[in-house]
């Protein structure tokens, strides 16, 4: 057991190397931030290949097929939530922001497409990242979200049943179905940004009584 003295790595929890003691997070740990956030980006990353299984059906390599009597929705939602504003892109790009403001940087501009927004912010995250890890107290939040898109992004694309959704209530009444992998979400109401800290705080949304 490590001494409660001892300074620890406050992503895995193991003792801090002697040229690691004044960081948050070990070598270990940074480097795999860094190989979470390369699997998100590029042409072939998982952000990417997220519009191979679109379709209703459709898993990462079978055909489209349903067995059901009623029109099946156009896209599949899953994927989509990810791939939309609010979810993978919107995640970074908040990170990228505070990452921003706590150095005094300008705040970062997003320019093209979700996907060439995605890159942008993917490279700079990772130039940034020695940075967040020697000094960013929140850097297991942050590697925890970004574990949490990498899991969420494969799990869409291997056809992994999507976890089951809880509905909770923003303060502006609108509800929002989340997961408690759910790394974050803007309310469509109000458009607050919510992070996965705050989601989880929010309280459940009241079931409406049968009529």
């Amino acid at each position: 057991m490590t001494d409660a003295l001892t300074p620890a790595c406050t992503i895995c929890h193991r003792a801090l190397w002697q040229d690691e003691l004044a960081a948050y997070a070990c070598r270990l740990c940074t480097e795999r931030i860094d190989r979470d956030l390369r699997t998100l980006a590029g042409p072939e990353g998982l952000y990417a290949r997220l519009s191979l299984v679109l379709a209703p059906g459709r898993g990462a390599d079978g055909p489209a097929v349903s067995g059901s009597r009623t029109a099946p929705l156009p896209v599949r939602l899953e994927p989509l939530s990810l791939q939309a504003r609010g979810g993978v892109v919107t995640v970074l790009q908040t990170w990228l922001i505070d990452f921003h403001e706590r150095l005094a940087y300008r705040h970062p501009r997003w320019e093209g497409t979700l996907q060439g927004q995605l890159d942008q912010a993917v490279a700079r995250l990772r130039v940034l990242l020695p940075w967040a890890a020697e000094q960013h107290e929140a850097v297991d939040e942050f590697a925890r979200e970004v574990a949490t898109l990498r899991r969420q992004c494969e799990g869409q694309l291997s056809g992994e049943p999507a976890p089951r959704r809880v509905p909770v209530q923003c303060g502006c009444g609108h509800v929002l179905r989340i997961t408690l992998d759910t790394t974050g979400a803007r309310c469509p109401g109000c458009e607050t940004q919510y992070g996965h800290a705050e989601l989880l705080e929010l309280p459940l949304a009241e079931r409406r009584a049968a009529a």
